[in-house]
């Protein structure tokens, strides 16, 4: 942080904490004002703070804990696919409860003991095939945490971040071992109705969460559809 950043302590603490909450304020006029949004948004976030602190790779580590905690999808010894992994936040929690992890992303990803990282495109014709050779065999569990870049326009965000929902659907659906699960991203109003309505036939159980790590003005939700069932006559 520069010196022309500020801090300053507002509030008297967490309660039975008897700490104070530091407040960071951004005051460099030569960072744009989004910037500064952006940056101070980071400093203050508990669950950037959180990870900092415990070596978890993104914020977005939490949102997967607590989606396990509620759902109870990773099973110790489960085969995991982790389509959009980077940074490996989501990989991490999985090594952690016991998976194996095979996990692809557009971007480099940092070394991960147990786990596996492909930098190439999920949408590539070529990658399913490489994400089932490097697991070894069916995925019990499917995970997405795909989006596409923001473009500003909440409607447009939504169509596409929903054509990624999409596709890992559909590589979940064709792929998944018998009793798995399969967890993506969507935003707010849920996935395409008549995705959904497959994911329905294709699992027992399909439900809708927003986790508390997920900022609550994110228009984010995730879908977690559990219970593959063996033969769906799809």
């Amino acid at each position: 942080m520069s010196g022309d950043d500020k801090r300053r302590w507002t509030g008297k603490g967490k309660s039975g904490e008897g700490a104070r909450q530091l407040t960071a304020h951004v005051k460099n006029k030569r960072i744009k004002e989004s910037s500064k949004k952006w940056i101070e948004r980071q400093l203050n976030d508990p669950y950037v703070v959180r990870a900092k602190a415990e070596g978890a790779r993104a914020r977005a580590y939490y949102k997967l804990v607590e989606l396990d905690e509620k759902f109870h999808f990773l099973k110790r010894g489960a085969r995991v696919i982790d389509l959009g992994a980077a940074p490996g936040g989501w990989a991490q929690v999985c090594v952690q409860r016991g998976c194996t992890v095979v996990g692809i992303d557009l971007l480099p990803i940092e070394p991960l003991a147990g786990a596996v990282f492909l930098q190439m495109d999920f949408l590539a014709p070529e990658a399913p095939g490489a994400l089932m050779r490097a697991l070894g065999g069916p995925p019990d569990i499917v995970l997405s945490d795909m989006a596409a870049n923001t473009t500003g326009h909440a409607k447009t965000d939504q169509i596409r971040t929903g054509a990624l929902a999409e596709a890992a659907a559909d590589f979940a659906i064709a792929h998944v071992a018998p009793g798995g699960a399969f967890v993506t991203k969507a935003f707010q109003g849920g996935l395409d109705a008549a995705l959904l309505q497959r994911l329905k036939q294709a699992f027992a159980k399909v439900s809708h969460a927003k986790p508390p790590a997920s900022r609550a003005e994110s228009a984010e939700v995730y879908v977690v559809a559990m219970g593959r069932k063996a033969s769906v006559g799809e």
